[in-house]
């Protein structure tokens, strides 16, 4: 694997399958390859007291050769569908978040569905994905069936921090590969904490920030149409509302706000289960 390959967490699930497609869409634009990446993961019988090893573990090695032969058919109708995209696949052994957390070190994005065979229909990201996109070594790019194929601005979620402008970064080059618009928001804290408080001052303050950011950000992609909002509210809601006809969402890993322990902020979790479209958290490599 390489630093430019599209690497995509697979199970054989609906949610994976729209992750993989997403992904095959994002290859041909930038022209990378794509690695489908199946993480067995073997679980030993639990409970097990008499002597010597458990008797046996689960699942066993039938279950890999199927495990096998659903990545190799799901390989192959991947590159016969996209005949312009360099597909391969592999089965990895291991706790599914480590092994998929090691591998992004080695890849350009990390592309996921929101939920595998092991999601529950009420838990919108499972723990997988929420700890492969909170300790990833690249970005990542969370799908779901719902909105993965929208049209509409590519967003991105902006404040003072180095994350943000990472994301920035990364949503104005997806914006320009996309030929999208994009959209910049930024969530003001709320007015009214002094009494000399000036919101429209402080908002007119925060647009020219944003637009200067943005201003560095587009000098090599000059024909990207930008529109700069500055709200105040929650941020979360606010992203979460603006998601609803955006075909792309891009926060940082953390804001401001954010600890050193925190890998990944509030609001970026918010957004990777409320989102009405794709989420992609930026981080630098």
């Amino acid at each position: 694997m390489t630093s430019t390959e599209i690497l995509v967490g697979y199970d054989g699930s609906a949610d994976a399958a729209v992750a993989l497609d997403w992904a095959l869409d994002e290859a041909e634009r930038s022209a990378r390859p794509v690695h489908l990446a199946y993480v067995f993961e073997w679980l030993t019988v639990a409970g097990w007291i008499g002597p010597g090893p458990a008797p046996g573990v689960w699942p066993d090695q039938t279950a890999r050769r199927q495990v096998e032969e659903l990545v190799r058919e799901a390989t192959a109708d991947a590159a016969a569908a996209r005949p312009t995209v360099t597909v391969h696949g592999e089965v990895h052994d291991g706790p599914p978040a480590l092994v998929l957390q090691e591998r992004s070190a080695r890849a350009g994005l990390l592309v996921l569905g929101s939920r595998g065979h092991g999601g529950f229909t009420g838990l919108l990201t499972g723990s997988t994905v929420l700890a492969v996109t909170a300790h990833a070594h690249c970005p990542v790019v969370v799908v779901r069936e719902a909105g993965a194929g929208a049209v509409g601005p590519v967003v991105v979620g902006v404040d003072e921090s180095e994350p943000s402008r990472v994301a920035l970064r990364f949503a104005v080059e997806h914006a320009a590969r996309r030929e999208a618009p994009l959209r910049v928001v930024r969530v003001s804290e709320p007015p009214g904490r002094a009494p000399d408080h000036d919101v429209e001052v402080e908002a007119a303050r925060e647009r020219a920030a944003v637009r200067d950011a943005v201003a560095r950000c587009r000098e090599d992609f000059p024909d990207v149409a930008v529109t700069v909002d500055v709200t105040p509210g929650n941020p979360a809601a606010v992203l979460v509302e603006a998601s609803r006809d955006a075909q792309l969402m891009v926060v940082g890993s953390r804001g401001r706000g954010g600890l050193r322990g925190m890998l990944l902020g509030s609001v970026s979790q918010q957004l990777l289960q409320h989102a009405h479209c794709p989420v992609a958290v930026a981080r630098e490599r």
